[in-house]
């Protein structure tokens, strides 16, 4: 592979155009390097990168740990003690995060199941999302996000 704009490096890499800026002022990518248009170029070690901090992100780690890893990642002779665990604490997060949405299903299970099927004036998932009080499980701390990330 050659050196290519960014537009292509995004197509090359899954990342959006938007999103490489934004690693690169966040020091995750390396700056690119310019052309005489001033336009950004990268090459395959970038692109390489770029598809390391995607798959990252795909797997739920944060930009904190992903810029850990790849300072890691730079130095391939030393003990990957570190980075098994960063992904070790990335896996406990997403246990927890299993065991959040599976108490979130069982709530909203447990409304679907209680609809009568009536009028919304009688419907018992209206009323249960009107008044917490009326559920069985504490899921309010359960955040409103995915794992995914980007």
């Amino acid at each position: 592979m050659q050196i290519v704009p960014i537009g292509q490096a995004a197509r090359l890499s899954g990342v959006k155009v938007t999103t490489i800026r934004f690693y690169e002022e966040r020091g995750l990518l390396p700056k690119a390097t310019r052309s005489e248009g001033n336009r950004r170029h990268y090459g395959p070690d970038d692109i390489a990168r770029l598809q390391f901090i995607r798959h990252s992100r795909n797997l739920g780690f944060g930009l904190e740990d992903i810029t850990a890893l790849l300072s890691l990642s730079d130095k391939p002779d030393q003990d990957c003690a570190a980075v098994d665990a960063i992904a070790k604490a990335q896996m406990a997060k997403v246990d927890r995060r299993i065991e959040q949405l599976a108490t979130l299903r069982a709530e909203l299970a447990r409304m679907v199941s209680a609809c009568t099927h009536g009028t919304v004036a009688d419907c018992g998932v209206i009323a249960c999302l009107a008044d917490h009080g009326l559920c069985q499980s504490d899921h309010a701390a359960a955040p409103a996000q995915t794992v995914m990330g980007d």
